[in-house]
């Protein structure tokens, strides 16, 4: 029961990074790597900005209740921390220097809320 559950919700996962990676797109961002993982952490998403050269880092969250706080909320500054530490090991890395920003895309439910700035 535990197996299926975990898998069902990364499927679930996958599914919602690919909504907001195709959500985003529509709004002219370019995309540029999904899931980049190294042993800080994880990116969901990286895009950049056409007209402003920023690469901006999305984590992606999803939750079918606002029960606990909803899927945004989820996003505790722990995990922002881990995003971050990620973020620069993905820009030292690929030897670039942008402008960076980090944006939430958030479901709750099956309604999509991009925040973007969501931390710093």
């Amino acid at each position: 029961m535990f197996l299926s559950n975990l898998i069902n919700k990364r499927s679930l996962g996958d599914i919602k990074e690919q909504q907001a990676k195709k959500y985003l797109q529509a709004q002219g961002l370019t995309f540029v790597e999904q899931n980049f993982n190294c042993k800080l952490g994880e990116i969901d998403l990286i895009f950049s900005d056409p007209d402003t050269d920023i690469l901006i880092f999305v984590e992606v969250k999803y939750r079918s209740s606002s029960k606990f706080g909803g899927a945004a909320a989820s996003v505790t500054p722990t995990k922002q921390q881990k995003i971050k530490k990620a973020a620069l090991f993905y820009l030292s890395q690929s030897k670039i220097t942008p402008s960076i920003r980090f944006d939430v895309v958030a479901f709750d439910n099956e309604q999509i809320n991009w925040i973007q700035c969501a931390f710093t």
